[in-house]
């Protein structure tokens, strides 16, 4: 049984790996090389320790509600959208409240982390760190490596014939602070990625030009929906999820594409995605506005660099280019492993469940967060988190190492062959997700006994905005605070916005009041009778089809309904 357990980073992973240890009742030992906690989220003018950081201005593309831990709310006061300072502000408020400093050990790195020689048995690790020039091995039971996925700057050098006698800056996006420096100058930006997106725009109100060039184009989306709610607390429900599921693809598909350019036309933009290429989305509520302005110019691929100027793919030709801003990712990395774990593990396909190296003979290291989600990480990292400190306590199990390795090899040689998509690429679903680790620990809400039991709490758990809430209602880790958390999120939505008196008043419709609680009955039923037959595999007899032909009207009828007016 694991005892000592060692977590490398004390970033939004890390912080939540101690908790989950403490819950367990496991001893957790935090190492992190910095001065400070936040990871990611710490801002300084100059990259320190060959860390990455956020810039000054960077604004959470997912909410409040959203983004948070699941028995820790945000205060009712910060915005829906939080910069960097009060994010930084929240780790450190969660940091406190549970009580997690004192188990961190900063201005720490972590040299190397080595199977004992009785690994077989025990399962256990030699840990050895470096503090000021000292050196220090000690043994642990388990690891925990929460270092994240943008450690090393992605630099494609020899991507771009030329580069090397292009006369003016070039920078990756990692070194970007502040637009104060680029005044009056013209900058490039390769890669439109959210981060390549927001620095463009933050850029082109000091630059007197900037291009934007991309690949492939991107979808972008706003952060509010059609009403002006957060976005992902109108499309992230169980409800929506459910019914996206009975869609044949093809429909949902054409239905997700009508929903992205419902905005503005991406064709007209420059931004569309050509056909057969990869879907890719950004966060940017400004970008279309500063294309439609002129301060940002959307460009092809870079084809060529010269002394001076960038010649593109579509023959165009910019000239007197000052700089060029490479916004073109991160690779991450394991120093401090031994071979063949580290290699493994920078292959996703060897990660059982995105979380255990497929070759160890016990399942006492996790990589934390190695993933890419269509929502927060926080929440998917914090279940990470609890499901990892069970197996390491052996409350929870996974299959043997041969057995791991021999799919992950099979799943390997599909990959090469293109009959699956390979899972580095892969953008994994956030309920499906989420329910999933849910489920090993025994924390998935049960969709029929709340709606059975509490009608209120099923109601807003299974139409309301599928919150990290929902999954301390029940189960290991339990919170009390849960379902006022649940039944209050909108009233946190809300608080920071309401900050002038209106008068109240109703918007004109054109179904009556009466009319809409007659039709709300029998959509409930419907409801109740899908998450039954979800819940426990029954096979009601036209209910899919049903379903089918009732999908369109639920998702654009009841979505405004069960919003709070």
């Amino acid at each position: 049984m694991a005892k000592r357990v060692a977590i490398i980073g004390a970033g939004v992973s890390g912080l939540t790996s101690i908790k989950c240890c403490l819950e367990e009742g496991l001893e957790p030992t935090c190492f992190e090389r910095s001065d400070d906690i936040g990871g990611l989220w710490k801002f300084a003018e100059n990259s320190r320790h060959g860390m990455t950081q956020v810039y000054k201005s960077v604004v959470t593309n997912v909410c409040k509600e959203m983004t948070c831990y699941s028995d820790f709310p945000f205060q009712e006061d910060y915005p829906n959208y939080v910069n960097q300072a009060k994010l930084l502000k929240y780790l450190r408020s969660y940091a406190d409240h549970f009580d997690l400093l004192k188990y961190i050990h900063l201005k720490t790195t972590v040299c190397s982390v080595t199977k004992r020689p009785d690994f077989s048995v025990s399962g256990q690790w030699n840990v050895v760190t470096d503090k000021e020039g000292k050196q220090h091995t000690a043994v642990f039971d388990a690891v925990m490596i929460c270092t994240g996925l943008y450690l090393n700057p992605h630099l494609p050098l020899e991507s771009f014939p030329g580069i090397n006698i292009f006369q003016g800056q070039t920078l990756h996006s990692q070194e970007y602070r502040s637009p104060g420096s680029f005044q009056g100058k013209k900058v490039l930006v390769i890669g439109l990625g959210n981060s390549g997106g927001d620095i463009a725009v933050e850029v082109s109100r000091m630059a007197s030009q900037v291009f934007l060039s991309t690949r492939s184009g991107t979808w972008v989306l706003s952060r509010l929906s059609k009403d002006g709610y957060p976005l992902l607390m109108i499309l992230l429900t169980r409800f929506l999820h459910m019914v996206s599921g009975m869609l044949p693809s093809p429909i949902r598909n054409w239905i997700t594409m009508k929903q992205f350019t419902k905005w503005f036309n991406h064709k007209n933009y420059g931004l569309s995605i050509p056909k057969g290429q990869t879907q890719t989305l950004i966060i940017n509520d400004e970008l279309p506005s500063c294309i439609l302005c002129g301060a940002i110019t959307v460009k092809a691929n870079v084809e060529e660099f010269t002394e001076t100027s960038a010649i593109f793919e579509d023959g165009t030709v910019e000239e007197d280019i000052d700089v060029v801003i490479f916004a073109t990712g991160y690779t991450f990395s394991f120093p401090f492993l031994e071979e063949p774990t580290r290699s493994l593990c920078k292959n996703k396909i060897y990660l059982y469940k995105h979380v255990f190296p497929s070759n160890l003979e016990k399942p006492t290291m996790a990589i934390m967060g190695h993933i890419s989600i269509k929502g927060a990480i926080l929440p998917a990292v914090e279940l990470q988190g609890r499901w990892v400190t069970r197996v390491f306590k052996g409350l929870c199990k996974i299959p043997p190492t041969n057995q791991l390795m021999a799919d992950a090899t099979r799943k390997e040689d599909l990959v090469k062959r293109g009959i699956i998509q390979d899972p580095r690429n892969e953008k994994l679903d956030y309920i499906d997700f989420l329910d999933e680790l849910a489920r090993y620990i025994g924390a998935k809400p049960r969709i029929l006994s709340l709606f059975l039991k509490d009608p209120r709490l099923g109601k807003e758990v299974f139409f309301g905005p599928c919150t990290s809430y929902q999954y301390r209602l029940t189960g290991p880790g339990k919170w009390d605070g849960a379902r006022n958390a649940i039944l209050t999120q909108w009233d946190r939505t809300l608080k920071p916005l309401q900050t002038r008196v209106v008068d109240d008043f109703s918007e004109p419709t054109l179904i009556p009041h009466w009319l809409k609680i007659l039709l709300g009955t029998p959509v409930l039923f419907f409801a109740v009778l899908l998450a039954y037959k979800s819940s426990f595999h029954i096979r009601l007899s036209g209910i899919g089809k049903l379903g089918n032909r009732l999908s369109t009207y639920l998702a654009s009828n009841w979505k405004g309904c069960l919003t709070p007016k």
